[in-house]
């Protein structure tokens, strides 16, 4: 099995609804096994005025593949009614492939690690959560990217 880290974000139509139920739907994905997940985290939208985001991220292992796993998760996010019409528009769930194993992807569909993982802290402090030791496939530490990213207009819900 694949460990795999998989960042959720939402912010129209209950935002909190949308995340937790998201949750538990990732848990049931075929030839995959629930391990843990971050806390809810409020962060501002980047991009067009919009509503805030409600984030966090899962970790799972799974058997299937990359690609196997994108189809999974765009078919959850149509379930949960997502239009794609604008870039960094507001969603009613975006799952993102974060990290899978220590593999590295570029294909025209799917790249990992996630392009801006690094440079979010909405997908950080989730992700340090739950593996706060981790280190990314470029051999980075996770606490490297922490340190140089600051948690501005992020808030742990539910603190």
């Amino acid at each position: 099995m694949t460990r795999v880290y998989i960042g959720l974000g939402s912010n129209i139509e209950e935002p909190l609804a949308q995340i937790t139920q998201a949750l538990a739907e990732l848990a049931q994905l075929p030839d995959t096994q629930w391990l843990a997940q971050s806390r809810l985290y409020r962060s501002k939208a980047i991009g067009p005025v919009q509503p805030d985001y409600i984030n966090a991220v899962a970790l799972l292992d799974t058997r299937l593949t990359p690609l196997a796993l994108l189809d999974a998760l765009q078919a959850l996010e149509q379930h949960h009614r997502r239009v794609r019409l604008e870039h960094w528009g507001p969603r009613t769930l975006d799952l993102d492939i974060l990290l899978f194993g220590d593999q590295v992807i570029a294909s025209e569909r799917l790249t990992v690690p996630h392009p801006f993982l690094t440079q979010r802290s909405f997908v950080l402090y989730p992700l340090a959560d739950i593996s706060p030791a981790l280190v990314l496939p470029d051999g980075t530490s996770l606490q490297q990217h922490l340190n140089a990213c600051a948690p501005e207009g992020l808030q742990v819900l539910g603190d």
